[in-house]
C-alpha cells in the first residue's frame, strides 16, 4: 500500500449549512498513525482542516474520533492496522461540532462535574495524610485510568438521546469515589446516580466498554452502582424515590 486516502467530514457552521466528506489522498509512510495522516492534510494539503489533539501518547484523550466504524484515539491506531486503502473519520456523536473534529466537551464536563468528582473529606481532617490499606487502594485502580477520551459517552445511545444523562465517563468517576475509603459522601453520591438521570437510564448494551481505550468498564462500573443503590435501599440507609 503506498498510498492512503482519507474520507474525513468536515463542517463549518460558519459557512456550511450540513456536513459533507473531503477526500485527500497521499503517500503512506511505515508505522504512520492515523494522526500522522491528518498532520500531513494539514500541513502539505489543506491548512483548513480543524481537529483535536495533544499528547500523541494515548494519554491526554483529545485525538478520540470515530475512525472505520469505531471510536479509537487517532495518535495510536497505525492506519495499516485498519486493512483498508481508505480511512474514514468522523467527530465524536453527541457534542456539538465546533468545525471538522473539533466538537463542544462542555455538556460531557457539565454532567462530570455535576456529580463532584472529587474527594469529600472526613471530618475532622487528619493531622497527617489519609492512611489506605493496599485492598482498599485496590478497588481504585480499575476506575482512576479514564483519560476523558469521551469515547464512551459518543457510542452511548442514552446519551444522543438525553443530554442530562450522566453518562458512562461520569459514573466511572461516580464509582472511583465511592470505593474511596477516604471519601465521606458514599450516600449522597449513590442517592445522585439513583436519580431519573442516573444509572437505571442505562441500556446495558456495552458499548462502552467496548470502544474504551484503557481498557476500563464502564459497563461493570454501571452495575456495581446499581448493586450498591440497591443494597443500600434495602438496608434502610437510601430511600428510594416515590
Amino acid at each position: 500500500m503506498n498510498e492512503i486516502t482519507y474520507k474525513v467530514q468536515r463542517f463549518n457552521p460558519d459557512k456550511d449549512s450540513k456536513p459533507y466528506f473531503q477526500t485527500y489522498t497521499f503517500p503512506l509512510k511505515p508505522a504512520m498513525t492515523v494522526l500522522e495522516g491528518l498532520y500531513h492534510i494539514l500541513e502539505y494539503i489543506d491548512h483548513t482542516l480543524s481537529f483535536r489533539s495533544s499528547c500523541r501518547m494515548a494519554v491526554c484523550g483529545s485525538c478520540a474520533m470515530h475512525i472505520n466504524g469505531k471510536y479509537r484515539l487517532a495518535c495510536n491506531t497505525q492506519i495499516t492496522s485498519l486493512k483498508s486503502g481508505t480511512v474514514t473519520i468522523r467527530p465524536l456523536l453527541h457534542l456539538p461540532v465546533f468545525k471538522d473534529l473539533v466538537v463542544d466537551h462542555a455538556g460531557f464536563f457539565e454532567n462530570l462535574i455535576a456529580l463532584k468528582p472529587w474527594l469529600i473529606s472526613k471530618e475532622p481532617m487528619p493531622k497527617e495524610e489519609y492512611h489506605q490499606t493496599p485492598q482498599q487502594r485496590k478497588k481504585l485502580d480499575i476506575v482512576a485510568d479514564c483519560i476523558m477520551c469521551q469515547a464512551c459517552y459518543a457510542s452511548c445511545p442514552v446519551a444522543g438521546t438525553d443530554n442530562k444523562y450522566f453518562g458512562p465517563h461520569a459514573f466511572l468517576k461516580a464509582l472511583r469515589f465511592v470505593n474511596d475509603s477516604r471519601d465521606a459522601a458514599q450516600l449522597e453520591r449513590l442517592a445522585q446516580v439513583a436519580e431519573e438521570t442516573g444509572v437505571f437510564r442505562c441500556h446495558t448494551i456495552f458499548n462502552c466498554q467496548e470502544v474504551c481505550p484503557k481498557h476500563l468498564d464502564p459497563s461493570g462500573a454501571i452495575a456495581k452502582l446499581k448493586m450498591s443503590i440497591t443494597l443500600n435501599r434495602l438496608k434502610g440507609k437510601l430511600k428510594a424515590k416515590e
